[in-house]
């Protein structure tokens, strides 16, 4: 079947719709079997934020829809398998999606079937929960979790934690190099018996300076700064070579001229504009000459006409981007680095 070419209308509706907003229009218009299915092999936070904006989303008009659909038929024929990876289903999102009534066959059918023990069921859950089942635990068990889960999860963790201890786990996970077999086998059996289920053992390399810069790189701004300070007065040397391994706004002038284009396919436009705010040109034209030549005039305009915005909501709109960005590398789909040293 030929592709068949969007209307001016439809691109730009496209155009103000982000990625998990395209995503979560197309998974409404499933069935509740095939949804399943899908978010079956989406992980953890992918499913959170696709279920939010499931839940939240109500523009649901014959245009609107239609456009989605046309651009996802449109990619279907470009690729000769969709890549869906990894595992995972969470059921407070999917009520929140579907409803409870809907949602309780679908939580039984796969969040039951899905395996999800020991250390893995805490990946299930809310950054509050997990900082309260660890709060009590020694430092050390603290950090191979830490260092167990994703980035992004183990930064809201880390974020409630009081400061000193925010800098006591750092400080540890940077150190870590790996877990013996027998000590991760031990833990999985503390977080079974709070949750029932089985857990094998396996060895595990993890925690050290990248993990704890990508930890860094996902807390908030407010909670970065004074924590980068606090790891200098501790460990210059060490507090470099996080710096040095963190992916920063300012890094994406370094991305190439490809994954710049698919990065502001999934930016929307108001966002950019915040978050371009008093950069430096240079970094301007990176995103400029990846636009249209009419998307780059617009923002441009946009940019002049700003009045004074806060450096705190400059920053947030970075960090929104920055996490969309490495969404994407996690995707495969652009290749970001910070200094050296790949992030991915």
């Amino acid at each position: 079947m030929a592709e068949t070419e969007l209307s001016e209308e439809q691109k730009r509706i496209l155009d103000t719709m982000t990625g998990y907003e395209k995503a979560a229009v197309l998974m409404l218009s499933l069935n509740e079997e095939d949804a399943a299915k899908v978010f079956r092999h989406l992980e953890p936070k992918e499913v959170q934020k696709l279920g939010m904006t499931m839940a939240q989303i109500s523009d649901f008009s014959h245009e609107r829809v239609n456009a989605v659909h046309r651009c996802f038929i449109n990619d279907i024929q470009k690729h000769s398998s969709i890549g869906l990876d990894a595992s995972g289903f969470i059921k407070d999102v999917l009520v929140q999606a579907l409803g409870e009534d809907k949602a309780s066959n679908l939580v039984e059918q796969i969040i039951m079937g899905s395996g999800a023990h020991g250390l893995d069921s805490l990946k299930w859950m809310d950054a509050r929960q997990v900082a309260s089942i660890i709060q009590n635990e020694h430092p050390q068990i603290q950090t191979i979790v830490l260092s167990y889960l994703e980035p992004e999860q183990s930064a809201e963790i880390l974020s409630q934690f009081p400061e000193p201890v925010r800098l006591d786990l750092i400080m540890r996970i940077a150190d870590l190099e790996e877990v013996q077999p027998a000590a991760l086998q031990e833990l999985n059996e503390i977080m079974e018996k709070q949750f029932a289920g089985s857990a094998g053992a396996q060895a595990a390399k993890m925690g050290g300076l990248k993990a704890a810069a990508s930890i860094m790189n996902y807390l908030d701004t407010n909670i970065e700064g004074p924590l980068m300070d606090a790891i200098r007065e501790t460990d210059e040397e060490i507090s470099q070579q996080i710096q040095d391994l963190m992916f920063v706004f300012e890094n994406l002038i370094d991305v190439d001229d490809r994954g710049v284009q698919t990065l502001l396919r999934e930016v929307p436009g108001e966002l950019l504009q915040k978050a371009l705010k008093g950069c430096e040109d240079a970094l301007k034209e990176k995103f400029f000459k990846n636009m249209s030549k009419r998307s780059a005039e617009m923002l441009k305009e946009d940019l002049q006409a700003m009045g004074p915005i806060r450096i705190s909501d400059v920053e947030a709109a970075q960090k929104e981007i920055l996490t969309i960005a490495r969404r994407l590398a996690d995707a495969g789909e652009i290749m970001l680095s910070a200094g050296n040293d790949n992030f991915v």
